[in-house]
């Protein structure tokens, strides 16, 4: 159930959607289900921001923002239930009264198109995904006592990472190395960003 602040938001973000014309509407849609098939690595709501311009649709930065994020949450949401075009329709009338008749004919209409592989992307991303390092942090230190060091008072690094799993959780994993093992971590990371900076 929605909140009162979270309904007046949707209706909000809903009367902006409805101000644009249909073949306006159908640009940032575009946009969006294109990323969710895979097909581009994002969504330029720069982009978007300056088609609207163009067009004479005044929209400050952040009701922008809002709409490309309902937009791209409804899909997203939509692909992973795998729901069709008519429950897409359905679900968006129960969250709002404010839609118009031709917004809701858009957006199913672009839903019956791609909704299909937007579900496959979907599933296959969930099969293939992994966890996403957001924090990384080290420290040298004096071996005290070790499995790996031969010798005391023998140099290692720590690695501490934290790592967001795809459910959104936040892990830590600890790794020790030796001196020469973090020196050929450390060549092996730098070779990795030399062939993605290619890609």
């Amino acid at each position: 159930m929605l909140t009162a602040e979270e309904f007046y938001e949707t209706n909000s973000v809903v009367d902006n959607i409805c101000r644009l014309n249909p073949d306006l509407l159908v640009e940032p849609c575009q946009h969006i289900l294109s990323y969710l098939r895979g097909h581009s690595k994002g969504v330029d709501s720069g982009e978007i921001y300056d088609m609207f311009q163009r067009a004479g649709v005044t929209l400050d930065h952040e009701s922008l923002e809002n709409v490309v994020r309902f937009l791209l949450l409804t899909f997203r949401s939509a692909g992973k239930s795998k729901v069709s075009a008519d429950e897409l329709v359905s679900r968006l009338e129960k969250g709002s009264n404010k839609w118009s008749k031709e917004s809701l004919q858009v957006l199913h209409s672009l839903w019956n198109e791609n909704g299909e592989s937007v579900q496959v992307h979907q599933a296959t991303r969930d099969l293939l995904s992994v966890g996403r390092i957001v924090d990384m942090q080290w420290k040298l230190s004096m071996a005290v006592s070790s499995d790996t060091c031969r010798s005391l008072n023998s140099p290692f690094v720590t690695i501490l990472l934290k790592i967001a799993e795809p459910s959104g959780k936040i892990n830590q994993k600890a790794l020790e190395m030796t001196v020469p093992q973090f020196q050929n971590f450390h060549k092996q990371m730098k070779e990795m960003a030399a062939v993605m900076e290619t890609v």
